[in-house]
């Protein structure tokens, strides 16, 4: 008879789950296996090299000691940075961060701590540049039926949604939290995820992708409002057509009547409009929200007219109804009774019409990353965390996310936001808790790392890093280049 010999697992020390992990397996996260019982990264260290046209800025750093040389800020500009992309984490940081590199920037000793944070405070806001319906304020978005989020206020010519967040990782029922950090994890790696907004459509999101809404790509985002697109090109319509109407959600603006309209002399066209009247020419709430025109849920744009002015309007009069982004129109003119009859769009308005469309933006949808480095995250960083967290408030410490410049919130902790299509591919991970596994790096003079109590005896040189067999060398960052085919895998099943 065969005895079976069960493989000797190991502990797994990166995160609080602490797998037992067998030879030649990984953990829950994929981040690390078992080889030959020993405990490996399966990512290779990411380390982005002739960058220095990459854009990526920070604020001045001094030499210190004396020095007499300026740095000017660029991260980047010796060619080589260390991100925390494949770095691994030390979670809870009892000890110092995986990788503390330095290097000599133009005379200037730097150090750069990188580790790759477990935020379970966390989440993305997400824009998406359309006019069309997405729901309304504070409706829930939902995943395979989990709420994942919520919708913001709306933005010029953009709809806002913020999702993620602790309440929905860990705030909720398991499913809750696993669906929320799976959505958060395809969304920040640049993949598709397909949302479903309470009251509102379908949404498939990516980030640098159109939004697709029930099922139909968006192409175009508005130039502006209808009443902005009056202001743009009323000079472009006066003496062509009697009176134009550009439909929108927001505002809805009516050329004769409007301030651009009156300095150009358009006479009044006995038009009524149906909604809440604001300043001369421009209308609110002409119709509901919907995926039609401008925004609204109509597909007839004369369903927002009343009846004309008899004795203003006049038979043969013209009239033009466009969409902000000039993807909907119709031309009219009215007959005997005053009633709109629908003719071939004129050549001399066609102009006007694609001018509008040329103005508008492509419809895309951006993903930024938002969490907070909490205490023991800084733990990595220095024995004393408050010191940290100082010194990128006082701008001697530069915060950066898979290499691509963050946004440090005010107020207090380390709040940080970045665009997911500034960092190499497959930039996160995550962990089981649930939560998202990201990198982050303090970049810093090493005088004021040694001043700010950091882990000095861990410091290894730029060389030394470099000599890791598990290194990936990216170029430029983000939507010119795709890293993705440098990347070297070791794959292990999961244990």
């Amino acid at each position: 008879m065969t005895t079976r010999i069960k493989p000797d697992k190991i502990r797994c020390d990166a995160c609080p789950v602490l797998c037992f992990i067998a030879d030649g397996r990984s953990g829950a996260c994929d981040r690390y296996a078992n080889h030959a019982g020993e405990l490996v990264r399966l990512d290779p260290l990411t380390i982005i090299e002739g960058a220095a046209d990459k854009g990526v800025s920070s604020v001045p750093f001094l030499a210190g000691d004396g020095g007499d040389q300026n740095w000017d800020g660029d991260l980047l500009q010796n060619s080589r940075f260390v991100t925390a992309i494949g770095a691994g984490t030390t979670y809870p940081d009892y000890k110092p961060a995986p990788f503390i590199v330095s290097q000599d920037v133009d005379g200037v000793d730097m150090v750069t701590v990188v580790t790759e944070g477990i935020f379970s405070y966390c989440g993305v806001k997400v824009k998406i540049d359309t006019d069309r319906f997405l729901g309304h304020e504070c409706a829930v978005v939902r995943v395979d039926g989990e709420a994942i989020g919520h919708v913001m206020t709306g933005e010029y010519g953009s709809k806002m949604l913020s999702l993620g967040g602790v309440e929905h990782l860990t705030g909720g029922s398991k499913k809750e939290g696993r669906v929320t950090c799976d959505a958060l994890l395809r969304l920040c790696n640049c993949q598709a995820v397909e949302v479903d907004i309470d009251d509102g459509p379908k949404v498939i999101i990516q980030a640098g992708q159109a939004p697709i809404v029930d099922g139909t790509p968006e192409n175009l985002m508005r130039v502006g409002c209808g009443s902005a697109a009056i202001g743009m090109f009323a000079a472009q319509w006066a003496g062509k057509v009697d009176e134009v109407v550009v439909v929108d959600d927001h505002i809805t603006g009516v050329l004769s009547e409007h301030q651009a309209g009156k300095m150009l002399d358009i006479p009044p066209t006995g038009i009524r409009i149906l909604g809440r009247r604001s300043t001369p020419g421009r209308y609110f709430q002409v119709a509901s929200p919907g995926t039609g025109w401008g925004g609204t849920d109509i597909d007839d744009p004369l369903t927002i007219l009343k009846e004309f002015t008899a004795g203003t309007a006049w038979e043969g009069m013209s009239l033009l109804m466009v969409s902000t982004t000039g993807e909907q129109y119709a031309y009219f003119e009215l007959d005997a009774d005053l009633k709109p009859q629908p003719m071939p769009m004129p050549a001399r308005l066609q102009t006007s019409v694609d001018r509008i469309a040329e103005n508008c933006e492509p419809s895309l949808c951006s993903v930024l990353f938002m969490g907070g480095a909490g205490g023991s995250l800084r733990a990595g960083v220095t024995e004393n965390p408050v010191r940290l967290t100082n010194s990128v408030k006082d701008a001697l410490t530069y915060v950066s996310v898979g290499g691509a410049e963050a946004y440090v919130w005010p107020g207090g902790g380390i709040t940080v936001m970045a665009d997911v299509l500034d960092m190499p591919s497959n930039a996160f991970g995550y962990v089981p808790t649930p939560a998202l596994v990201a990198p982050i790096e303090f970049t810093m003079r090493l005088s004021d790392y040694r001043a700010l109590g950091g882990h000095m005896a861990a410091v290894q040189s730029i060389q030394d890093v470099l000599k890791d067999d598990e290194i990936r060398r990216v170029g430029k960052i983000g939507k010119s280049t795709d890293p993705s085919a440098s990347r070297n895998f070791r794959w292990h099943p999961k244990g």
